[in-house]
Order: C-alpha cells, then structure tokens, then sequence
C-alpha cells in the first residue's frame, strides 16, 4: 500500500496527468473526458487497496489546494459571462435544489423502516450536501449528532454517488443532447486571447506562454488570496472563508493587471484535476458495505429523483442541457464540480455562473440540510 505522504502525492499527481494524456491520445476516451478519467482511476487505486481510506495528503487536496484551484480558475473568468447565462442559470440552481429536496423526502420515505430511526438524520445530511458540498454534510452531520459508526460508511456513499453523478453530468450533454434546445454559441465563446493564437482551443490543451515570472506571480497572488480568505473566515466566522475568496479573487481579477491572467485557466485546471482523483478514492465500495447497501440506495433515490426532475422539468422549460448540467453539478458537487463540466465540456461561459449558484448553495444548504431532517422527524417518518 502507498501511504507515505511524497509517494501517495505523487501518484495522485500520476494519476490526474494520465487522465490529460488519456483524453488527448484516445479517440474514444476523449468523448469520456479527463474529469472522469480521474474520477474511475482514484477509485481503481482505492478500492484495490493500493491507497489508504484516509491521509492527510487527502485532505490538504481537498482544503487549501482545491481553494487554489478556485482562486485561480476565477482569476481567469470574467463577470460579463453572467450576462450570458446569470438569470437561467440561477433558475436551473433552484429547479436542482427543488430535484435534492423532493429526492431526499422521498429516499426518507422508501428506506425509513430499514434504517432503525436515522431516516430523518440522512435526509438533513444528503439534502445539505447535495445543496451545498461538503462544507455542508460536515455542518449538518455535526449539528444533528449523527452517530460515529455512520460517518464512513455515509461519507463514502455521498462520495461514490456524487462520483456517478459527474459520470453522468458529462455524458448526458453527449447521449441526450438532441433531445433539448440547441447550446447557445455564447457558452462556448473562446476569449480573444485564444482565437488569435489559433490551434488547439480545448480548454485543457490550449496552450499558454508562461514565463518564470508568470508562475510567480500566479503562485504568490493565489496563495495570498487563499490566505487572506482563510484569514476573513476566522474573523467573520458567520461567512464561508470560500466566499471571500471568490469575492477576492474577482475583485482582484478585474483590475487591469490581473484580468484573464495568462495560464491561470491551465493551472486551476491541472490543481482542480487532483480533487478529483482524491473523490475518487474516497469512494470505497467496502466501506459503504459495512454500513450497509441501503445508505447507497438512499443516496441513488435521492440523485435519481434530482435527475429526473432536473432535467424533466428543465426539457418542458426550454432550457438547454449545459445549463441543467452545469447547475446540476453546482448542487450535487458544489462549485468545484461545476468548474469541471465547464471546462470538460467546453463551455467557458458557463464557468463563472456555475461557480456563483455553486457558492449560493454553500449559504443555503445548511438550512435546508436542517430543514428537511426536522421536517422527516416531526412528520414521525421512521421512528
């Protein structure tokens, strides 16, 4: 087993540039996309025991880098995108988080006689989580006192469900496309920048003239941004420190030194790539077995009624599928797995908007995290 910190960085690093190299050498893996790639090789390793369930590697990922990631992906967007898609898009949040609450009612009701009085638990723990992200699964967990034999098992599920949802958020553009109104050109629109260069403009491959002192300065300012967020969140602690990221990140973004900054884009996307490779590994099949199947099965009622209504109801409003996809994404996997189908899928105008009602859930998810579990207890389903 890989354990040591520099050995398991390294293979998670390993792992998330096969992904790149696999999405640009093979045809048929490049329809799949290295979102996913990264997704099913964390999981390989995983569930082979070849990694451990847990590591402080995994956390610093998932924390401080995967902010970094975020500073510097917003660094490279600009606002104007939510000209192009700001009142669609938060109406495609809000039918999403509609889909997590109804899934979440509806789980409670179909599996509380087998979950011996937690019905009401899970259901506050998967709809804050499936609004907002783990800042919320923590929160609501916590505040709910769920049990400690339950967090592993209920971890693992919530991440090996939101690891099929993102498989499914980048396929369903592909395989049900013609059946939704056409992706406005807008979403797609390249900068300026990348038109004039010519070649390759997949987001993942565009190429961008970095010097020393580009990577510098793209290091510093994004460490500086992480920290002074960190710093804010502990001296207003009513905010998510990822709020005063954004907001620093976008302020600073917009002045005339920083604005679409060359290869902030292909860094935050190369950082972002490891994130998934580590939601990869936390889905461990073993672990959700020794909870118990019917978590799983919670989990999938939950994403599977979300699914349906989102993009049900979104075809019946005319709303196009990389809208639906992109906010799906916000709620389940919160503004990090929006960036990726963004970017996976090449949608760049899409990746500012996805980043904003991800952010929206991380407000609204504790609440109705907390909403739902006393809603599903006061109506006795399961006790």
């Amino acid at each position: 087993m890989i354990s040591a910190t520099l050995p398991l960085t390294a293979l998670i690093a390993a792992l998330a540039a096969l992904a790149f190299i696999l999405d640009r050498k093979v045809a048929a893996l490049s329809k799949v996309g290295a979102s996913l790639l990264t997704l099913l090789l964390g999981a390989a390793v995983s569930n082979t025991g070849l990694v451990p369930a847990t590591s402080v590697v995994y956390d610093t990922i998932a924390g401080p880098v995967t902010y970094l990631a975020i500073a510097w992906l917003l660094l490279s967007v600009n606002l104007g995108d939510l000209k192009k898609a700001g009142s669609r898009m938060v109406g495609a949040f809000v039918l999403a988080v509609v889909g997590i609450v109804l899934g979440s009612f509806v789980a409670a009701l179909v599996f509380a006689p087998g979950l011996d009085g937690e019905a009401w638990r899970l259901a506050g723990v998967f709809t804050g989580t499936y609004t907002g992200g783990s800042v919320n699964f923590v929160a609501v967990g916590r505040g709910l006192e769920m049990p400690p034999h339950m967090w592993a098992g209920v971890t693992a599920a919530d991440a090996l469900t939101t690891g099929i949802w993102m498989a499914a958020t980048l396929l369903i553009p592909i395989w049900l496309g013609r059946f939704f109104p056409p992706v406005p050109e807008a979403f797609k629109e390249l900068s300026e920048e990348q038109v004039n260069k010519g070649g390759d403009h997949h987001p993942f491959f565009s190429p961008a003239a970095l010097s020393a002192m580009d990577l510098a300065v793209l290091a510093a300012v994004g460490l500086f941004l992480v920290a002074a967020a960190e710093l804010t969140g502990r001296l207003v602690p009513g905010v998510p420190s990822v709020l005063w990221l954004t907001t620093y990140a976008l302020i600073l973004g917009h002045t005339p030194w920083f604005h679409r900054t060359e290869g902030a884009l292909q860094l935050g996307t190369m950082v972002l790539h490891l994130f998934f490779v580590v939601i990869g590994i936390w889905s461990r099949v073993s672990e959700i077995v020794s909870l118990g199947m019917v978590v799983f099965f919670f989990t999938l009622v939950v994403i599977g009624v979300h699914g349906l209504w989102t993009f049900g109801v979104g075809r019946l409003l005319r709303l196009d599928v990389a809208t639906l996809s992109v906010a799906s994404q916000a709620s389940v996997g919160g503004p990090s797995s929006a960036l990726a189908v963004a970017v996976a899928r090449e949608w760049p105008g899409l990746v500012l908007p996805g980043i904003i009602v991800g952010l929206l859930g991380y407000a609204a998810g504790s609440y109705l995290g907390f909403g739902m579990a006393y809603l599903v207890r006061g109506l006795g389903i399961g006790l």
